[in-house]
């Protein structure tokens, strides 16, 4: 399978952010997850936990990623891998950035599939209560606590 730039479903994510599928639970017969991010600056993620491991490759930009206790500053070309169950958070420090999420099993793509809609082109909102629920009704997140930036 090849998909090229640009290509691959397009979808806006209610944590902020356009998520292109680059290959999902139809495509993967191993279940691996891998989605481009595109992230505007300031764009920050609650404090949470993922069932799973997650990795994100940092291809655009620069993020400061919280991992338990420590921070981290992540510039283009920097990769980082949260064990499962790992409370975590990021901030977008650059006016833009461009990442990719890589996780195993797809068990969390149900959860980002339910906290995103496919772009139309509209102004799409920012609203961390769809997460909640989309968390709720399809597991794979646990929102333990606000941005802690």
């Amino acid at each position: 399978m090849v998909r090229r730039s640009g290509e691959g479903e397009r979808r806006w994510f209610y944590g902020g952010g356009i998520w292109t599928w680059k290959l999902g639970r139809a495509e993967a017969q191993d279940g691996l997850l891998v989605v481009e991010v595109d992230l505007d600056g300031g764009k920050r993620t609650p404090l949470h936990t993922h069932p799973i491991a997650e990795s994100m490759w940092v291809l655009e930009g620069s993020l400061r990623f919280r991992v338990g206790d420590d921070d981290h500053m992540l510039d283009a070309g920097d990769y980082i891998w949260v064990p499962s169950e790992t409370p975590h958070a990021f901030l977008v420090e650059s006016e833009h950035a461009r990442v990719l999420v890589i996780q195993p099993g797809c068990e969390c793509e149900a959860f980002f599939l339910g906290a995103s809609e496919p772009i139309d082109g509209s102004a799409q909102q920012t609203d961390f209560d769809l997460l909640s629920v989309s968390a709720a009704a399809n597991g794979g997140i646990t929102i333990i606590g606000p941005p802690p930036f």
